[in-house]
């Protein structure tokens, strides 16, 4: 009678799930896939980061010149009629000229405050100026096969093959780690440049 043979141990097979934290492949190699950091928003929520300080600066500039030339032509026109300033603003009729400027330079503040980037639930819009008109590009999440992060800065790659930089906002890194939230949440892609080791 034939003795039955142990079964041999197959290594690796039958292990532990407790055999502790081992680093995930996607760490190592600058993909990050938490999935506790996951985040789905609210159908209302609407996250608007706008332009940096420095591109609002030039206008920011010409609105305070204008201020001052406003300023100036108020008072020419509540001063003395002999005062040299109601001579060269009020006398050589350089009123309208200065209403031009004052509304110019509002126009372009606020012209300037429309570019940025806006977050929801279904996608990202981006907004910029192009030849001096605002331009709206929209992204939905199904649109979007990975998306590339650094301290502040995002690219997403498309599932055309495409690649669409975002805007400069002047807040990059909240906006960064909102992106990351969502897009682990929606099942997307996420590669981390600035942790990548």
């Amino acid at each position: 009678m034939a003795q039955s043979q142990p079964d041999p141990d197959l290594p690796g097979m039958i292990d532990s799930a407790d055999d502790g934290d081992r680093p995930s492949i996607t760490e190592v190699n600058g993909t990050v896939a938490h999935f506790e950091m996951a985040y789905n928003p609210n159908p209302s929520d609407r996250f608007v980061f706008g332009p940096p300080l420095w591109q609002r600066l030039p206008s920011l500039l010409f609105l305070g010149f204008a201020a001052v030339v406003g300023g100036a032509t108020l008072l020419a026109h509540t001063g003395s009629s002999n005062a040299s300033l109601y001579q060269f603003i009020v006398a050589e009729n350089r009123t309208p000229l200065v209403f031009v400027i004052v509304f110019a330079a509002v126009a372009t503040f606020i012209r300037s405050g429309l570019r940025g980037v806006v977050v929801t639930r279904e996608g990202v819009e981006t907004r910029t100026l192009s030849m001096g008109f605002p331009r709206v590009r929209k992204f939905r999440w199904a649109q979007i096969d990975r998306v590339v992060l650094d301290k502040d800065e995002v690219l997403f790659e498309l599932w055309n093959g495409t690649y669409e930089r975002l805007p400069k906002v002047s807040d990059g890194e909240k906006m960064v780690d909102l992106l990351e939230r969502i897009a682990v949440g929606r099942g997307r892609q996420v590669t981390r440049l600035d942790r990548k080791r």
